[in-house]
């Protein structure tokens, strides 16, 4: 390996390890007030069963709110929603933000609105934010725009990993779903960031695995043909769920077409109150709801149906408001609650013994999360880090795989792609050179570019194929060079043709 190539991955990972410190400080504190303002918000509703008055107090506070965070998300509208869709876009060079504006709107908006109990997340925040430190940061130390977006990506990795004490995952989760790409200066950088916030958020929250569940027995082989059930009805759930949660937009356009799109957080926050009064235990994120799942064997079927409908409407209606906040921990409880409603179905009528319902409750996590995300690797070791165990592999990958498989065969896209193409406005292409930028793009094997050589393709207008990086090593490209699968192109080019370049893409290699 030449010594610059030794000195840039040193350097990436020290860049890394730094961005990971800061944003683990910021998401960490983002974590913290959350959590205590929404214990404050549930002891007011458990105060408010008993003197109905307080409901006054909660309105008035919730309408506050709804006034502050569309103050705020007028004026940056990119705070709304999970964040994630914006870091996609950023590092596809497809949207162009400013880091500070959306790092302390962000931060304020999020707290407030996640404190109010709406079923949202707060890891598409965590990540947002995280990001949007590394650019900061990136900003700061680099002019290249390649960089930037390693240290971006870096940032992501990061928060996601302060938000979960989940750094294996972080890290995969930016190379699977948001980056699409295994670069190894992606992976260097995002390891090295998730492992120093993971270490920052873990001195302040502790070692213990975010949704630790106890002991879970394993599942006989005999009884693996319960896994297929779960991952099939996990997967037509999935797919249900991203579908509404596309159309969520237009209905709100439809019942509040009159009201600013930065205020309809305010019909969300009204929606909220009947729930946080009638149970509680029910608002936030769910993790809480998640912990507590084993002990409710006394809950009848019915009961679980109505919690898992409730869950799924409130969500909807939040997420589509444009409140500030993510769905990863809402598909987590939806996951958990589906897969113990399957089990406690085939216990009743006993075709699976009662020990096995605890399992499911994993099981249906990863499965869930693996259909909606569209990214497996990611759901497996994201509830296997947050659980806290090694010992359910296997069912966790048979799972997440049947309910890719599932959504993936009713045309169900990652969810994250589609929200930021909705969000997406066409834009004018620049065609001139002076315009040109730096980008990458990796050879899949189904890419037309693979196993060409270079002077035999057609390239866009004005773009120039600057390097190729292929494994550890650096080419400098000639007309015959052969192109191979893995390959990562380093291109000059301008928007238009980076664009043109990106539809040559087989739809695999899209999502």
């Amino acid at each position: 390996m030449p010594t610059r190539l030794r000195l840039k991955h040193a350097q990436v990972i020290i860049q890394g390890l730094l961005i990971g410190i800061l944003a683990g400080l910021v998401v960490s504190a983002f974590r913290w007030l959350i959590t205590h303002g929404f214990q404050l918000t549930q002891q007011l509703y458990r105060l408010a069963q008993h003197k109905p008055t307080i409901l006054w107090v909660i309105l008035s506070g919730n309408l506050l709110i709804a006034l502050i965070v569309g103050n705020l998300s007028r004026q940056q509208p990119h705070i709304m929603g999970s964040g994630i869709p914006e870091v996609e876009g950023q590092l596809r060079n497809q949207l162009h933000l400013v880091w500070w504006p959306i790092l302390w709107r962000k931060f304020l908006a999020g707290i407030l609105s996640l404190s109010t109990g709406l079923i949202l997340g707060r890891e598409g925040p965590s990540i947002q934010l995280g990001a949007a430190v590394g650019q900061g940061l990136g900003q700061t130390w680099s002019t290249n725009t390649a960089d930037r977006k390693v240290l971006l990506a870096a940032g992501a990795a990061g928060g996601l990993a302060a938000a979960f004490n989940a750094p294996l995952a972080s890290t995969f989760f930016v190379l699977e779903e948001i980056y699409h790409n295994f670069s190894p200066l992606i992976w260097m950088s995002s390891l090295a960031s998730s492992l120093s916030a993971n270490l920052v958020a873990s001195n302040i929250f502790g070692l213990r695995p975010v949704l630790h569940l106890g002991l879970v027995p394993s599942l006989s082989l005999k009884n693996y043909w319960a896994l297929l059930f779960l991952g099939i009805v996990l997967g037509i759930l999935g797919y249900a769920y991203q579908w509404v949660l596309l159309k969520m937009p237009q209905f709100y356009y439809t019942i509040a077409g009159r009201i600013s799109r930065p205020f309809q957080i305010s019909l969300a926050l009204l929606f909220i109150i009947p729930l946080g009064f009638w149970r509680p235990e029910l608002l936030g994120g769910g993790n809480q709801l998640i912990l507590q799942l084993p002990a409710a064997q006394v809950l009848s079927i019915g009961s679980l149906v109505i919690i898992l409908l409730v869950r799924f409407g409130w969500s909807m209606l939040a997420y589509g408001s444009g409140a500030p906040g993510g769905i990863f921990l809402p598909i987590l409880s939806l996951g958990a609650l589906a897969g113990f409603l399957v089990a406690r179905c085939l216990v009743t009528v006993h075709l699976l013994p009662a020990s096995v319902q605890i399992g499911f409750i994993v099981w249906g996590m990863a499965g869930l999360f693996a259909g909606i995300s569209k990214a497996p690797f990611t759901a497996i070791l994201l509830i296997t880090e947050m659980v806290g165990s090694l010992k359910h592999l296997m069912p966790l990958a048979i799972v997440a795989l049947v309910a890719y498989l599932v959504v993936d065969l009713l045309g169900g896209a990652p969810i994250y792609d589609s929200l930021l193409n909705k969000m997406l406005i066409p834009q004018k292409a620049q065609t001139v050179s002076d315009n040109n930028q730096i980008f990458q793009l990796t050879i899949f094997a189904a890419s037309p570019l693979a196993n060409q050589q270079i002077r035999s393709l057609t390239w866009p207008p004005q773009t120039l194929v600057l390097k190729i990086i292929r494994g550890e090593h650096e080419l400098l490209p000639q007309g015959d060079t052969l192109l191979q699968t893995g390959d990562i192109l380093v291109i000059s080019t301008n928007l238009a043709g980076y664009q043109l370049l990106q539809k040559q893409l087989p739809e695999d290699a899209k999502t």
